[in-house]
């Protein structure tokens, strides 16, 4: 998988997961859709990760760690809730960050390794 590729995944779930928990909430807040917005920005920024072009790539891994690191509350919060279905959900998110963060880690040494050997 390419990390555009994995990227655009993990925009749809925080999209998709993060709105079904919005609208399954019996008191919504609206922070609860900040990881969708993310995943929008994501999406946004998927056709410059795809290209290659190094800017919005680091924009998109800087949203995707930001992410990452805002939806350790939401999970400690689900689990003192024991709601099950909140932990499911942000669980998912959280493991297509983080699948997404090393896609684009992997991208980014193939990316210098292929600069060193060009220069070579």
């Amino acid at each position: 998988m390419k990390a555009h590729s994995a990227s655009l995944l993990n925009a749809i779930l925080l999209i998709g997961l993060s709105a079904w928990g919005y609208l399954s909430s019996e008191t919504p807040s609206i922070t609860a859709l900040i990881p969708a917005i993310i995943g929008l920005l994501l999406v946004l920024c998927n056709k410059g990760v795809k290209n290659e072009n190094k800017v919005v790539a680091h924009i998109a891994v800087l949203l995707t760690l930001l992410v990452l690191i805002g939806l350790i509350k939401p999970l400690t919060g689900a689990l003192g809730r024991n709601d099950s279905m909140a932990v499911i959900r942000v669980v998912i998110m959280i493991l297509s960050t983080i699948v997404a963060l090393v896609f684009f880690v992997k991208s980014f040494i193939d990316a210098r390794k292929k600069r060193a050997k060009e220069m070579n």
